[in-house]
């Protein structure tokens, strides 16, 4: 165990029955996405792909305990697969938005507010992989690499949580600007109002609901990297799967029974919300 670089022995059937999970939800994804053509939806997509790597490399990972090689791979895709997550969620606020005709009710501009948001999540996303790379897993040493990697990542991770919260406050209220506006009894035409499809506020409690998990499991995370790598978080394999496999996998599955192509119409090239 002298040489292990995980701090204990990667559990099979734990990551067995997620990456099963993040499989069914992230083939459900990608025929959703080419079905509705929903492509500002290709980045939640690519986050269940690296949530389905990162859990063959933790299954890997037992009976390769001292490779480093597959600890970065699990690593990397692990962590970064929520900021995919939320690449996709900031465009769909600025589309509901612009599908209500209610820019005015946005506290954000709307030719800034996807701009912004998916602008702190590419920073985010930087970050958290260039932590990565410089925390390559035997990290129970103490090299000044994995220490930068650590406090990079920390930074990609309160960069995320910064980002998010503000984007979760910035959609409260617009809803509830919305709610009140006097015209909001009429919606768009470019939601579909048939019965079978869902209304446009379900989709933002969608969106709240996934958000929320993703704060959750960014804050858990973050002071996982505070405790440091060989620390008792780190160490437990446990906690990685209550605050970010769970969370992960539900946040997935609620994006697929309310997916936003079943409140928003599609037009055309609009399917693409432009930055």
């Amino acid at each position: 165990m002298a040489n292990n670089v995980w701090g204990y022995n990667p559990s099979i059937p734990a990551a067995a029955i997620f990456l099963i999970l993040f499989v069914i939800a992230t083939v459900w994804h990608g025929y959703l996405l080419v079905r509705t053509k929903s492509w500002y939806w290709i980045p939640f997509f690519i986050g269940g792909i690296f949530q389905i790597i990162g859990y063959v490399a933790r299954i890997a990972g037992h009976n390769h305990e001292t490779s480093i090689l597959i600890f970065s791979i699990q690593n990397l895709t692990i962590l970064l697969a929520p900021a995919l997550y939320a690449a996709s969620i900031y465009m769909v606020l600025g589309r509901v938005i612009s599908s209500l005709r209610a820019p005015h009710l946005s506290i954000i501009p709307l030719k800034w507010l996807t701009k912004i948001f998916v602008m702190g999540d590419i920073l985010s996303f930087m970050a958290q992989c260039a932590g990565s790379f410089l925390f390559p897993g035997g990290g129970m040493m103490a090299s000044g690499g994995s220490n930068s990697g650590i406090q990079i990542t920390i930074v990609g991770l309160i960069i995320q949580l910064v980002f998010f919260g503000i984007f979760l406050v910035t959609a409260v209220i617009f809803h509830k600007r919305k709610r009140k506006d006097s015209s909001s009894h009429m919606e768009h035409e470019t939601f579909i109002s048939t019965p079978s499809k869902r209304h446009w506020t379900t989709l933002l409690w969608a969106l709240y609901a996934v958000g929320i998990l993703i704060l959750v499991r960014s804050f858990y995370r973050l002071i996982e990297f505070i405790d440091g790598y060989g620390g008792y978080i780190m160490s437990h394999e446990a906690f990685l799967y209550v605050f970010d496999a769970l969370l992960m996998s539900s946040a997935m599955f609620i994006m697929v029974r309310y997916h936003p192509s079943f409140t928003l119409q599609r037009v055309g090239k609009d399917a693409w919300i432009p930055l």
